[in-house]
């Protein structure tokens, strides 16, 4: 019975929190670019969230006549989907974890690549010039970056010799691998940036240059789906930063699911602090970086943990 139980209470507080997660991003922004965030609807502007809801619901559902009708219905399930599954694996605390997976980690890199098709296909089925130029941009940008994130966590699995989360989890208890693994902690937080397409790495969706990139001609639920999908992103990411280098559940005095929550939070609040202070970059930019700087980086920091474990081992 709990083995049910568990995963629908995660479901339903992941989506809750995806929610309100578009309240506390506008709060914090406002706070940050000193303005006013919501604060109409309900105190604090926390009915605003209900408001949105009921707005995108009401919307008209619109197809358009031009669209691949079944593919355009599908693709923001994809995301949506594929972003929830990936939580089955984290470890939230010793005893709260959908699944422990011996290959969780190869898991999640799978899972973040599935959801790579999602906007391909919203921006191929759509049969609009703009949808299909972000689709083309976050194809290429997100299978760019889908392979720096991969090596950097490499040097995590030298050290743990294990792909399973919990593993890595146990692996912190002594030091955290945000010290000994900090160019990957850099560059997979600048991948999972450019995975969850979050500003400033929104260039799929860059609105100064093609309206609203692979979602375009979506409206009504469909483009909520988008929507949520990218805060869950958010999460996922933040998460996944939390367990591969941070700890995860670990630490003194607190409860250690408040622990992860508290890592979680403030990454999130990090993404948003991001989006609040940095422009945009070219799209030529962001994917040069990417092969020229971000390549070589992950690799030399591979070479250099396989380097120091085998030294270490052999002493």
């Amino acid at each position: 019975m709990r083995d049910i139980i568990m995963p629908i209470i995660i479901l339903i507080i992941l989506l809750i929190s995806a929610a309100m997660l578009t309240w506390v991003e506008r709060r914090v922004l406002g706070l940050w670019q000193d303005r006013y965030g919501p604060n109409r609807v309900g105190p604090f502007g926390l009915l605003q969230v209900a408001a949105d809801m009921i707005k995108i619901f009401s919307k008209e559902d619109w197809i358009p006549p031009f669209a691949d009708k079944v593919v355009f219905v599908i693709a923001p399930m994809i995301v949506m989907v594929m972003m929830l599954l990936g939580f089955a694996v984290i470890p939230f605390s010793p005893s709260i974890q959908i699944a422990d997976f011996d290959n969780g980690l190869l898991f999640l890199l799978a899972i973040s690549s599935l959801s790579v098709y999602s906007v391909m296909l919203a921006g191929f089925s759509s049969n609009s010039k703009y949808a299909l130029f972000g689709a083309l941009r976050a194809a290429a940008q997100m299978i760019s970056y889908e392979v720096f994130m991969g090596i950097s966590l490499m040097g995590i699995v030298i050290m743990t010799g294990s792909f399973s989360l919990r593993d890595i989890v146990a692996a912190q208890s002594d030091i955290w691998f945000c010290i000994p693994q900090v160019i990957a902690l850099f560059i997979f937080i600048i991948a999972g940036i450019a995975e969850s397409h979050r500003a400033p790495f929104d260039l799929p969706e860059a609105e100064h240059e093609i309206a609203a990139g692979f979602h375009t001609e979506y409206s009504s639920m469909k483009f909520g789906m988008f929507f949520i999908g990218e805060y869950l992103g958010v999460l996922l990411i933040s998460a996944m930063i939390a367990t591969l280098f941070f700890g995860g559940w670990q630490g003194p005095f607190l409860p250690p699911i408040v622990w992860f929550l508290l890592k979680t939070g403030f990454f999130v609040l990090f993404f948003i602090l991001l989006r609040a202070a940095t422009p945009r970059p070219r799209y030529d930019q962001l994917m040069a970086f990417g092969w020229k700087y971000m390549l070589p980086l992950s690799l030399i920091n591979l070479l250099i943990t396989g380097a120091i474990t085998l030294a270490t081992q052999g002493a």
